[in-house]
């Protein structure tokens, strides 16, 4: 029996290094570029990696996830090849396949792959109940952290601020912070409010609600034209049973987008197609692995993407039969 098991795993292997773009399974590191260490891109860098390395004898590869700036980091990180796979909002990614936003100048990214998305992302505005913020025009004013440049939040919150009516240099005391610093920020009162992108429940945004100083998440309810102008846009809630120790009653309305995994053109067929079999065939595991992955399903994972799916991942789509032969 275990001579023939070894025989059929060495026979995938050997299928697996034959087929795609005939090339192989060249590369046996790959790293998956995510976000700050308390944010839920971490988590689907970290759970992917997992998945992935209990069939390293198999695949021949080992998987890492590294932290980042976010999402503009890990896109131009993927142009650089600097990593193999990053976390990417929907928007962002929208952006850089059309050459828009940071990528204005540069225009089209067409290196860029979808591979599949994961769970929404909601922008969320985390107040002190001292600074007396009520709604987004309550920000006038305040001391307010809009995310590091590079994130893909810092540009959500930009969108937020305008739809108030706010100028972020003339209207607020905008610091440019990681999201992870913000809560300590909060606390210790260098702060009145900060904005973060995120998959809920959230460590970073637990640890700001259990501070002596308390808080609670404030609704951004002025976003129909914002969201109704931009796909990638969705209005959602926060649930307030997620976080006992704000001082919300209730869910939290806002909006946001989706958390998507990205690769290039340049990453092989074989790895894109073994990640991606590894995480779809084994989606009760990963949906299992946090809180914000509990109501993904296979066709929810192929919603949300306006980059061109990578070549490997259609061929297990295929296979799965999640796309059709001629295509999407």
């Amino acid at each position: 029996m275990n001579v023939f098991k070894s025989i059929l795993l060495g026979s995938l292997a050997l299928w697996l290094t034959s087929c795609g773009s005939g090339d192989g399974l060249k590369q046996t590191h790959v790293t998956i570029g995510t976000g700050g260490l308390t944010g839920v891109y971490y988590q689907v860098g970290s759970r992917v990696s997992e998945l992935v390395n209990k069939k390293e004898a198999l695949y021949g590869l080992k998987c890492t996830s590294s932290s980042t700036g976010g999402s503009v980091a890990n896109i131009n990180q993927l142009l650089s090849g600097d990593i193999d796979f990053g976390m990417v909002q929907s928007d962002i990614q929208y952006q850089a396949c059309e050459g828009k936003g940071a990528w204005e100048e540069k225009g089209r990214q067409e290196l860029l792959c979808a591979v599949f998305s994961v769970h929404p992302e909601l922008v969320t505005l985390v107040a002190a109940d001292s600074a007396n913020i009520a709604t987004l025009a309550d920000l006038k004013g305040k001391r307010v952290n809009i995310g590091n440049p590079g994130s893909g939040q810092r540009l959500n919150a930009m969108d937020a601020l305008k739809v108030a009516g706010l100028d972020v240099e003339a209207d607020i005391q905008a610091s440019n912070e990681k999201a992870a610093d913000a809560p300590g920020m909060l606390k210790d009162d260098r702060i009145d409010a900060f904005f973060y992108t995120v998959g809920h429940p959230n460590g970073a945004l637990k640890e700001a609600t259990a501070g002596k100083r308390t808080v609670h998440f404030v609704p951004i309810t002025e976003t129909a034209d914002l969201v109704a102008a931009n796909p990638y846009y969705v209005t959602d809630k926060i649930p307030a049973k997620l976080y006992p120790n704000a001082t919300n009653q209730a869910d939290t309305p806002t909006f946001g987008v989706k958390a998507t995994m990205m690769s290039s053109t340049n990453v092989p067929d074989d790895i894109v197609y073994a990640i991606t079999k590894e995480v779809f065939d084994n989606l009760d595991k990963f949906r299992a692995m946090h809180p914000a992955f509990e109501l993904l399903t296979k066709e929810s994972m192929l919603k949300g993407l306006s980059a061109p799916l990578h070549p490997g991942a259609i061929r297990y789509y295929k296979e799965a039969g999640l796309l059709s032969a001629e295509g999407e």
